[in-house]
């Protein structure tokens, strides 16, 4: 039986746990407290160690679902937690001020495993049509060579977070 690892990273108020919590096969763990800092005008709690799922594949394969809490004071965290990964998920909150330049941040905090593994860009709060189109991220990833999936995705509808898991998994090994 063979088992993978894939990391959900992104800033605070993307999806992160709840898109663990919509794929996952088992009641995900998460290390959540009471939000203390500018995070509490978002909302009440916050990750802030990991989350944990897990998705039971019919062949018996197991994958591994990590998300990183989106604070960077707990970015630590992040390169712990993205050691064996064989991908990474960035969710981005379209509303956020500047979502690109977050963007940016992630890409540097994570060069090296991206440089080493795969991503998928997941896009979430773009109802709206406020914010960054999907155009504007993937010029983002091409200004650095970075070819990738990108797609718009709601956290709370399990078939928007296959989707992209599944766009990660193809990018990886297109023979799946």
């Amino acid at each position: 039986m063979s088992t993978y690892k894939i990391l959900f990273t992104g800033p605070v108020g993307a999806g992160k746990t709840t898109a663990i919590t919509s794929i996952s096969d088992i009641e995900p763990f998460q290390t959540e407290e009471s939000a203390t800092d500018d995070v509490s005008k978002m909302k009440d709690n916050t990750t802030v160690a990991m989350d944990y799922g897990l998705i039971k594949l019919e062949d018996g394969e197991r994958i591994h679902l990590y998300g990183t809490p989106g604070q960077e004071r707990f970015d630590f965290m992040w390169e712990i937690l993205s050691d064996g990964a064989i991908g990474l998920i960035i969710l981005m909150n379209n509303l956020e001020p500047d979502p690109l330049q977050t963007l940016e941040k992630y890409l540097d905090a994570f060069s090296g495993h991206i440089d080493a593994s795969g991503i998928a860009l997941g896009v979430t709060r773009m109802e709206t049509g406020e914010g960054p189109s999907i155009d504007d991220y993937h010029a983002v990833l091409s200004g650095r060579q970075i070819t990738a999936p990108v797609m718009e995705v709601d956290p709370r509808v399990s078939n928007d977070v296959i989707r992209l898991t599944e766009s990660l998994l193809y990018s990886l090994d297109p023979g799946l």
